[in-house]
């Protein structure tokens, strides 16, 4: 069944999608009176693979919207999402929009959960990270009827638009400057991938780089938990001590890369002479350790406002011409850990 991509879906389409009354789906989606477990059954099938989403102000509102922007975000722990959120409040704040925000700590099944209930509310638009989710939740966002922003990446096909930057081209990127720079023996740390899309791109754009060069990654370890230097300091000794002959040592993000570097200057190794170091994200409040780490800044602050600006503007004149594929292009900080050559 295919419906306007600006109209949300209502009552009529799932009972004509089953062949029950309007009455009987309204009574399964809100589990009462007395409905068999096969009609049961059968609505809310239909209504999970068209992307239903019960709509709790109907009647309510005469627009039947809130002035409410859904942000939905991995974690609010994590110091790269704040940045995205202060972005998207410094474009929002000169409207009649708020952000509201939900956070799915990686977890698939959680943003499903999250994205239904906030959907429910019928808010004007939708801010989302990442390309991948589930096909119950990738439904929602195509059946909401409502401006859809992913941020973040854009390595993959969006629902709607997506503002980003290409994790693959920053993984390559920074494989090339390593190379260049003249180290051979590298190890990488980070995060366990299969839920961490963003880093597993950056992890194969850098492995692929390397190769073309014929470089193969001499020694890798993965982790789960929060980014944390305590972390960082641990994986960096038990690599070392595991693989002595590395000369140089990629994280997935600044925190274990911070963490590493502290562990190497306790132990008087000469940081980049010896052993090169680089992380990813410029995280702004590890400027004030003794040394700068190596990073690439993934355009927080920029991907915000522009998720903002695009929902913002659709909301505003949905007939006009908007820019929906917005590629950033991060830059690399050499900092004190990588050489210059």
């Amino acid at each position: 069944m295919t419906t306007d991509n600006k109209r949300p879906l209502t009552l009529r389409d799932v009972s004509e999608a089953t062949g029950v009354s309007e009455m009987t789906v309204s009574r399964v989606l809100r589990n009462r009176g007395d409905v068999s477990e096969k009609t049961r059954h059968k609505v809310l099938s239909a209504a999970k693979e068209l992307g239903y989403v019960p709509n709790k102000i109907a009647g309510a509102l005469a627009s039947n919207r809130v002035n409410l922007v859904a942000v939905i975000i991995p974690s609010l722990s994590n110091m790269v999402f704040p940045e995205v959120l202060t972005g998207i409040n410094s474009v929002l704040e000169n409207t009649d929009l708020q952000p509201v925000v939900g956070v799915t700590d990686y977890q698939p099944e959680k943003e499903e959960k999250v994205l239904y209930e906030m959907l429910s509310w019928r808010p004007s638009g939708v801010i989302i990270a990442g390309l991948e989710h589930t096909e119950a939740a990738r439904a929602m966002l195509n059946a909401s009827g409502i401006p859809v922003v992913e941020v973040m990446d854009t390595d993959g096909k969006p629902v709607d638009a997506m503002v980003g930057i290409s994790h693959r081209r920053a993984g390559r990127e920074m494989a090339k400057a390593i190379l260049k720079a003249g180290y051979r023996n590298i190890g990488f740390m980070g995060t366990k991938m299969p839920l961490d899309h963003r880093a597993r791109k950056r992890f194969e754009g850098f492995t692929e780089a390397l190769a073309k060069e014929g470089v193969e990654i001499m020694d890798r370890a993965f982790y789960s938990g929060g980014s944390a230097l305590a972390k960082g300091r641990e994986m960096t000794q038990e690599m070392l001590d595991r693989s002595p002959e590395l000369d140089f040592l990629y994280y997935s993000n600044d925190m274990i890369g911070a963490g590493g570097m502290l562990y190497l200057m306790d132990q008087k190794i000469d940081i980049p002479g010896q052993i090169g170091l680089a992380g990813f994200n410029g995280v702004e409040l590890l400027q004030g350790l003794p040394r700068q780490l190596a990073t690439m800044d993934a355009c927080r602050l920029e991907i915000g406002r522009k998720a903002a600006e695009i929902i913002a503007a659709q909301l505003d004149n949905p007939d006009a011409e908007i820019e929906k594929h917005v590629t950033l292009t991060p830059t690399i900080t050499f900092g004190d850990t990588l050489k210059r050559r």
